[in-house]
This record gives structure tokens, C-alpha cells and sequence, in this order.
């Protein structure tokens, strides 16, 4: 019996479309061969073509260069001789262009050195990036490499998923059952009252009193819960009304119109760091909006992008170790100090998260090996020492550094003595004869000088003299 499906592959044996090209769908395309074309024809020989050109009329073309030998190559001088002064010349010249390359050879030679190290730097060679990881190899034991595990399948080919099946439970089958029938009959106490009954006490009315009695028990719950301390007995609770109501100012509640406010905020902010991502107010804006919409993750992250796209920007890094936790404030701050390593207040914010004065003392004598001329930085640290011998020797060196400080040389002489004091004011004036508040502790120091009774009784004793 023959079968009516037709053959599958009947297009083999049909001819090809004209415009058809083999492979074209994989992105190959249509070439010719000679045997498509035919055989070559030959031009005309040179005979047929002078032939032409002499009825024509025309010259025939003559190419010099075609009888020119091009092993044997002449110059304007080819013909001329050459002497024994034309050797000489050429021995000068010669000299000449050496010694002219080796006045530029050591500098041309370290050019290409350093261009060379700059591009080996910026593109090593992969066995420069693994030489260490080789050398790692030859520690490696026979059981470590057993141990190692096989790699697998990590294509981004699009895999099969694999089916999986459950068991129907019965309630479904069952429901699925009774939805296709139909009642045909009445329930009997339908028939006999004519319809179902709404189960109803005698009070149906609302009872506006035992609502009230309910709202205030959940209200006292609610206060229990707020304030932290149990209640005593009934309706009567020990809560504070003083820490409750203080309390409530820390709960931060929000309406539908701060909430649409925030939105608005969001997709203002979210503009503005898109078109504009260097703009360092903008990243900050953004987190504290997060942070008020008490989303501290979102923050952090918003913060982060704001560090990275503004890495000279001061601000961004105090804003982003003040949202995160000590710990990871001291490691954000010591990444700042890397991008903007002369900002005094990066550098404050890093020693107040210190909680040791050995730390406080650390940090703040490592920021004044970055800032040296830092008059808030020198005050800081003098303000950590305890003892007034370290303070001096902190101050000497301060004023050596920034010799125009009035603030230092005021608060140095301070520490001295009397007769050192003076001395430091005179250094003082002399780097700074504009200030009027030196001469007035120049002299605050002689009145005080002149009304101490040990300076009295030695002048009056000078005075008197030594008695005959």
C-alpha cells in the first residue's frame, strides 16, 4: 500500500534557486572560479599595439628606465672620479654622523628603557603576572593535586531544565469532582423555616462601651510595650510619663505626603548624580535622603559610588565614615587619606574614632608628616600630652615649622619660665612684629615680673646693699 506523506527529502534532488548562495545564512559569501568564466584571454602582443599606434599617428612610449640596469644604480657624480680626497670626505662625514648619534645615544637608550619598563608596567607579559603562582607550584604535594576538583560545566549555553512531577493531592481531585454538580434538593431546615437563621444575640446594636473598654486595654498594651515595664495590675500600669513622652520623639513617623516627597527626592537626586556624577554635594544629598528614609544599606551604597566618583572630595569621605560603624570608618578613612592625604578634617575625623590616646597620638603625628604647616593639627596633638615637658618639646618644634603662628608662640611661652619666656616672646616678635598680642603678653609677663614679692624683696636687697 503506498503511503500519501510526502517525502522529506525531495528538495535534494530539485535544483537550486538562481540567487541561492551556500552558507549565506552562516554569514559565508559567494565566490567565482575560472571554470564559471572560462579561460583567460590574452591582450594584445606588443607588435598589434605599434601597429595601431603608427596608424593612429601617435609616438610610440618609451620607458628609459626599462634599459637601466638595476644592479648598477649612477648618481649625479657617476661619471667623475673617485679620489683620494672624496675617500677622506666621505671618512669625515662618516665620523661625523658617529659622533653626532653618540652624543644622543645614552639619552635615546634610557627613552626607550623607561618607555619599555612603562609598558611592561602597564601590560606585563602572563607569565610576569603568574611567575609567583609557578613558584607556588613546586610546594604543592601528590595528594593536594588528587584532592583538587573537577571543573565543571560552565557555559553560558541555555540548559535544559529538569521536569519535575508531584502527586495531585486528593482534595484536589475531590473539588475538582463536586464542581460539576448540582443540588436537587433543599436542605431541610430550609424547608421547614423557609430560609437559614443569622445566629444573632438580643443586644445586635453596636455596644459603643465595651469598644471603648477594648481601645483603652490595647492602648494600655501598647504603652506596657512602649515604655519597657510591665503593668502592675489591670488598668493600672507604672509607665513614666516624662520617659514616654521622650520616648516618642525618637519615633519618627510618616505621613502619605512625606512619603510622596521622598519619592520625588529620590528621582531628583537619582538625576542629578546621572547627569552630573563628579558633583560631590550631590552624592551626599542622595545618601542622607536614604538615611532620613531610614534605608542605611541604600545610603552606604549610594555613599560608596559617591567615594569612588569624587575620590578628591573631603566631604564625601566624612559622610561616608560617619554612616558606617567605627571600624569601618577607620578603613574608609585610610583610604581617603590615600586620595586626599593633605585634608586636616580627614585627618581629625581618623583620630577621633580612636578611643586610646596612644591611637589619638599615632594618628595625628602620622597626619603632621603629610601637613607639617598645620596650625589645628600641632594644637591637637599638644592638647594629647599630659605632661608639660612633651608639650614644650612639641611646641619648639611647632614654631620652627611655622614661624608666623601667634597662636604657638603665645601658648609656648606659656609653658616656660619667666626668664625662657621672654626670650621666646623676642623670637616671637621678631617673626612676627605685627602682632599686637605679643607685646601684650611681653608685657603681662614684665607686670607680673614687677608685682611677685620674691622680685620685690630681691630688688629692695639689691637697693640696700651690703652692710659696713
Amino acid at each position: 500500500m503506498a503511503s500519501n506523506k510526502p517525502n522529506k527529502l525531495a528538495f535534494l534532488s530539485m535544483p537550486a534557486p538562481a540567487s541561492y548562495v551556500a552558507g549565506l545564512g552562516r554569514g559565508a559569501s559567494g565566490f567565482t572560479t575560472r571554470s564559471d568564466i572560462g579561460p583567460a584571454r590574452e591582450g594584445p602582443s606588443a607588435e598589434v599595439v605599434a601597429e595601431a599606434q603608427a596608424r593612429r599617428g601617435e609616438e610610440p612610449d618609451v620607458d628609459l628606465a626599462q634599459f637601466q640596469d638595476p644592479d648598477n644604480e649612477y648618481g649625479l657624480f657617476a661619471g667623475t672620479t673617485y679620489e683620494q680626497d672624496d675617500e677622506e670626505a666621505d671618512k669625515i662625514y662618516e665620523l661625523v654622523d658617529e659622533a653626532m648619534d653618540s652624543r644622543r645615544r645614552a639619552r635615546r637608550e634610557a627613552a626607550e628603557r623607561a618607555q619599555l619598563q612603562k609598558l611592561r608596567a602597564e601590560r606585563p607579559k602572563i607569565q610576569q603576572q603568574f611567575a609567583d603562582l609557578k613558584r607556588g607550584l613546586s610546594v604543592v604535594t601528590d595528594e593536594e593535586w588528587e584532592n583538587l576538583p573537577e571543573v565543571g560545566n560552565l557555559t553560558r549555553k541555555k540548559r535544559k531544565k529538569e521536569e519535575r512531577s508531584f502527586v495531585v493531592p486528593d482534595s484536589v481531585i475531590v473539588g475538582d469532582r463536586s464542581k460539576s454538580e448540582y443540588d436537587s434538593a433543599l436542605d431541610p431546615r430550609q424547608q421547614q423555616a423557609g430560609g437559614f437563621e443569622t445566629p444573632a444575640d438580643s443586644g445586635a446594636l453596636t455596644n459603643l462601651v465595651e469598644i471603648g473598654q477594648a481601645r483603652d486595654k490595647i492602648l494600655s498594651l501598647k504603652l506596657d510595650q512602649m515604655s519597657g515595664i510591665s503593668s502592675t495590675s489591670g488598668t493600672a500600669t507604672s509607665v513614666d510619663p516624662k520617659g514616654y513622652l521622650t520616648s516618642l520623639d525618637s519615633v519618627v513617623i510618616k505621613s502619605d505626603a512625606e512619603i510622596g516627597d521622598i519619592k520625588r527626592a529620590r528621582m531628583l537626586f537619582d538625576s542629578l548624580v546621572k547627569s552630573n556624577p563628579k558633583h560631590s554635594p550631590g552624592w551626599i544629598a542622595a545618601a542622607c535622603l536614604e538615611e532620613h528614609a531610614g534605608k542605611m544599606v541604600a545610603a552606604r551604597k549610594i555613599i560608596k559610588q559617591g567615594c569612588e566618583m569624587c575620590p578628591k572630595s573631603e566631604d564625601v569621605w566624612i559622610e561616608a565614615a560617619r554612616l558606617h560603624n567605627n571600624e569601618d570608618a577607620k578603613v574608609i578613612l585610610a583610604n581617603a587619606v590615600q586620595h586626599v592625604g593633605q585634608s586636616v578634617n580627614i585627618w581629625l575625623k581618623a583620630a577621633d574614632l580612636e578611643h586610646d590616646v596612644k591611637a589619638k597620638k599615632r594618628v595625628l603625628r602620622k597626619a603632621l608628616e603629610h601637613i607639617p604647616n598645620s596650625v589645628r593639627l600641632w594644637k591637637e596633638t599638644v592638647n594629647l600630652e599630659s605632661s608639660a615637658v612633651d608639650a614644650r618639646i612639641l611646641l619648639s618644634r611647632a614654631v620652627e615649622v611655622i614661624p608666623h603662628s601667634v597662636e604657638l608662640w603665645l601658648a609656648l611661652s606659656r609653658l616656660e619660665t619667666p626668664d625662657k619666656a621672654k626670650a621666646v616672646l623676642n623670637k616671637a616678635r621678631k617673626s612676627v612684629p605685627t602682632s599686637h598680642e605679643i607685646w601684650i603678653a611681653a608685657g603681662r609677663l614684665l607686670e607680673q615680673e614687677a608685682s611677685s614679692p620674691s622680685k620685690n624683696a630681691r630688688t629692695a636687697k639689691q637697693r640696700v646693699g651690703p652692710r659696713r
